[in-house]
Parts: C-alpha cells; structure tokens; sequence
C-alpha cells in the first residue's frame, strides 16, 4: 500500500491519513506531524488535485477559509486551556513545498525562544521538521482528543 503521505489529501477521503482530527464542510482537520509548538494543526482541502485557494471557485474558497478559522479557533481554544504561556495563533496559506492546498494553524507561546516568539514560525531551524522528539505520537493522545473534542463542539 502506499504511503498515505503521498497524498494526503486522497488518504483523508479515503480514511488512511491518520492525522485527521475531524472531517469539515470543505476541508479536513488534520493535527500537524510535528509538535514542537504543542497544537500545530492545519485544515487540509477536501479537493484532489487543488493546488491553492485560487483554483477553488469563490464559494469553495470562503468555505475553506471558514473552515480554517474552525480550526484555528479549536487550536486556540485548546491550548489556551493547556497551556498559560499560551500567546496567539499565526494561519499560514503558503504551499511552496506541498503542491496541495492547506493553511497552517500554529499556536504562538510565551515560552518560545525570545529570537523567535515574535517571527514567522519559518525562521526555526530545519531539524525541527525532522527531529523525532517533536514528532506526532502516543505522547500527543491527548492532546489530539481535547482538538477533536473542541471541534465537534465548534461545528
């Protein structure tokens, strides 16, 4: 079989992308492969082959953003309640290394290195993508049952 990561987008449709948190109106909610900043999470389009917001029709495209601000407000929601150095969420539409469509929801801490709380999320070094003490695990259990919670309460 192949890797769900292949094709994220096919794989939530088809239920293999295990990082969906819960399926939206136009886009699913999939919690982030990485967790260096505790509830990183992005809505991830629901359609194959769309490579940005401006391949989607103007209706799709307020559905998906509305989609997003469902996910950002259950990111906010969540980590607010986790965690006190809890500061904002940044969403990011960006696709310069995924040619599908998906916006970036990262929760912002206090306690983020002080060269970096105030700048894109970007300016973390690479490694942090890699690094498997950051990666999405068992560890992440419950925190990714207090996001799909939040979310069918929000929708």
């Amino acid at each position: 079989m192949d890797d769900w990561r292949d094709d994220r987008v096919r794989a939530a449709l088809e239920g293999r992308n295990p990082t969906v948190l819960a399926e939206l109106d136009a886009a699913f909610a999939v919690i982030g492969d990485v967790q260096w900043l505790p509830g990183y999470s992005l809505a991830l389009t629901k359609v194959p082959g769309v490579d940005r917001l401006s391949d989607l029709p103007r209706g799709e495209r307020i559905r998906f953003l509305s989609d997003t601000d469902l996910v950002a407000t259950a990111v906010e929601n969540v980590c607010a309640r986790r965690d006190a150095g809890y500061r904002r969420v940044n969403v990011e539409i960006l696709g310069n290394a995924d040619a599908f469509l998906h916006a970036h929801v990262w929760p912002r801490y206090t306690w983020e290195p002080a060269e970096l709380v105030r700048k894109p999320v970007w300016l973390y070094s690479p490694d942090r993508w890699s690094d498997q003490a950051h990666a999405l695990g068992p560890q992440h259990d419950g925190l990714r049952a207090e996001l799909e919670a939040e979310l069918a309460a929000l929708a």
